[in-house]
């Protein structure tokens, strides 16, 4: 057995006693509800994932569900998660499950990354996750663990690099259900344990293979890792024009748009973005309303 497939039994067995109770990870979620998850989860917390990922399952529970509605409503029902122009296009790929493939998933990594909106790390995770499938599933705490674990350094690069998918794939089980409990595990062991700031080691299941630990974990070396800034950016405004929208039941004036933020030029800039981005609609008269 190789170093490498030494870390597939602890990680996997610390996922089996560990792993969290999520909605999307029941067998009643189906192919529908991983996906639906893995669009909603993109940069933003399991915490404030689970109120919308339940309101979005009971209002549409399939993917004909959701594309017999307007874009527009799955734009309201995703709230304030951020990146809503994720929403639009959760329902794009969902008009075209409905229109090509039955209504149902499909299992094959090509015809989900055919799918809209949809991009590698989607396909794989939705193909991994739903249909147990063995891909290399890579999102931002798989490549943290993997970068210590295996890398010795303390953070990834800021872009996923071809040496990463190396590793990755190198890790990977031949064998495919282990292989789909290994990305989840690692994903699991990244969000829980090996933290970007704080990494709980003396929890961890490999830290005495943890090729950073052991090392010393040196202090990252790469340029500064700066959070990003939200009050007062174009993304702050768009979200506050989009909440006065999705809180309506019916178009909006330009004045009930223009009271949410004083300055003229960022507010008409933020607006003019929601329309170039079909998150928004302009109707005659200085009205606007959410994609029919």
């Amino acid at each position: 057995m190789s170093a490498d497939a030494d870390l597939h039994s602890p990680v996997i067995d610390w996922f089996d006693e560990n792993a969290r109770d999520l909605p999307w990870r029941r067998p009643e979620a189906g192919p529908w509800g991983v996906m639906v998850s893995e669009f909603m989860l993109q940069q933003t917390p399991v915490s404030r994932v689970l109120p919308v990922y339940a309101g979005w399952m009971a209002r549409w529970p399939s993917p004909a569900d959701l594309a017999t509605d307007a874009p527009g409503e799955a734009v309201r029902v995703w709230g304030r998660l951020g990146y809503p122009r994720r929403a639009l296009r959760l329902h794009a790929a969902a008009t075209a499950i409905a229109q090509l493939h039955g209504g149902k998933v499909p299992s094959e990594h090509a015809e989900l990354l055919a799918l809209p909106g949809i991009g590698e790390y989607t396909a794989a995770a939705v193909a991994s996750f739903a249909y147990g499938q063995r891909h290399a599933v890579m999102d931002t705490n798989v490549r943290r663990v993997f970068a210590r674990a295996v890398s010795g350094i303390e953070y990834p690069p800021t872009a996923t690099s071809a040496a990463e998918r190396r590793i990755a794939q190198r890790l990977l089980p031949l064998d495919e259900r282990t292989a789909a409990r290994w990305a989840a595990a690692t994903m699991e062991l990244g969000a829980l344990v090996c933290t970007a700031r704080s990494p709980e080691c003396v929890r961890c299941p490999i830290s005495a293979q943890c090729a950073w630990r052991l090392a010393g974990s040196p202090a990252h070396e790469g340029p500064p890792r700066r959070g990003q800034s939200y009050a007062g950016t174009d993304r702050q405004v768009r979200g506050k024009l989009l909440a006065v929208l999705r809180e309506a039941s019916g178009p909006v004036s330009q004045a009930a748009l223009d009271a949410v933020w004083q300055e003229p030029v960022q507010r008409a800039r933020a607006l003019d973005g929601l329309v170039a981005d079909g998150l928004v609609e302009a109707v005659a008269g200085g009205v606007y309303r959410l994609p029919q």
